[in-house]
């Protein structure tokens, strides 16, 4: 491996996989970081990233739509690998501005891909990460395997089932070397709070309403993004050239008591007893459209054929979360402001 290039490698699952990385004995080579830095790219999150990757890590500001910057990139640099992560990905955000969807998730993924089979004869991967949302909705029983037939349901969803049918194609049209991932709901460190678990642990906090949606009995496959990360490495070094591995956590919960374990978790760890308990924060409010009752990944192929298992629990992961949080307000504070806190006035007002 010499040069990998990790797109959308300032957000927050990109980001997390470059410190998982650096951390990797087996990678020695330097990783290109592209991102168009959006409210949600935040180089913060790579804060000591120069000390800790040697000269081994390069930041460049570009969008991949951009055709022509990413061209220029691939001349630059001796990339033989490419991990695909940016993406706009906030449901909410898709079904009122699809349009920044379709742009960045397919032509993006497009530009990429046409950049991969430019440059075939030195490219050894594309992995292309992807979610669990391109299946559409479950009903109490069953799980989204590799085979599950797609059946997007929001903008978002959609254009990420078009970017996987585009990495697929190039595989089997131009034999491109790749790999795709559909993961389930990640959560962890640096996450940006429009997410349901940062955006509960932020606003109970500071006391706010916690909204959820309908009733708040929608069912998510919860991911600790370290296990997503490692998986996705897995995948990279063992995995089958033209294969999709799901990679899920095994654990399933209703948002409903997400919420609540957050609540109660809080109210052990940064007690307020002149408040009362925080789960009294909890407002319904209406459903977004589309919302999908229940997600749940059989990941089994994953663990069967390349020996990948999540290591952390909910429990374990939510605690590790909330601590995260905790200890890093300046990281908070500076995400409060900006492009991401209009929007979210908007969402308040409306």
């Amino acid at each position: 491996m010499r040069d990998i290039l990790v797109t959308g490698g300032c957000g927050f699952i990109g980001a997390n996989f470059i410190w998982h990385l650096l951390s990797e004995p087996d990678f020695a080579g330097r990783i290109i970081n592209v991102d168009k830095l959006t409210y949600a790219g935040n180089p913060d999150n790579l804060a000591g990233i120069d000390e800790k990757s040697l000269g081994r890590h390069i930041f460049i500001k570009a969008d991949i739509c951009d055709a022509k910057a990413m061209a220029r990139i691939f001349e630059e640099f001796d990339i033989d690998i490419i991990c695909h992560f940016a993406a706009e990905s906030h449901v909410d955000r898709s079904i009122e501005s699809p349009g920044a969807f379709i742009q960045t998730n397919i032509v993006g993924t497009f530009n990429l891909l046409e950049l991969a089979r430019l440059h075939k004869n030195r490219l050894t991967l594309f992995h292309h990460v992807s979610t669990d949302e391109v299946y559409g909705s479950l009903g109490d029983d069953g799980s989204f395997t590799e085979e599950t037939p797609y059946r997007p349901n929001s903008p978002y969803s959609a254009s990420k089932a078009s970017s996987d049918h585009l990495v697929r194609s190039y595989a089997k049209t131009y034999d491109l070397p790749v790999t795709i991932s559909n993961c389930s709901n990640n959560y962890g460190p640096y996450q940006f709070p429009e997410k349901l678990i940062p955006l509960m642990i932020l606003n109970a906090l500071e006391k706010k309403p916690l909204p959820v949606y309908g009733t708040g009995l929608n069912i998510r496959d919860w991911l600790y993004v370290n296990d997503h990360c490692s998986a996705i490495w897995t995948i990279m070094k063992k995995g089958t050239r033209g294969e999709t591995y799901n990679i899920g956590g095994r654990c399933e919960m209703q948002n409903i008591e997400v919420v609540k374990t957050i609540c109660d978790l809080l109210d052990e760890m940064v007690p307020e007893p002149d408040f009362g308990p925080r789960r009294d924060l909890i407002t319904f409010v209406t459903d977004r459209p589309g919302h999908d009752l229940r997600y749940a990944i059989d990941s089994s192929k994953l663990q069967n054929e390349l020996g990948w298992v999540p290591t952390e629990s909910f429990n374990t992961g939510i605690k590790k979360t909330i601590q995260w949080y905790l200890d890093n307000k300046k990281w908070v504070e500076r995400i409060k402001t900006g492009e991401y806190m209009a929007w979210m006035k908007r969402q308040y007002e409306s």
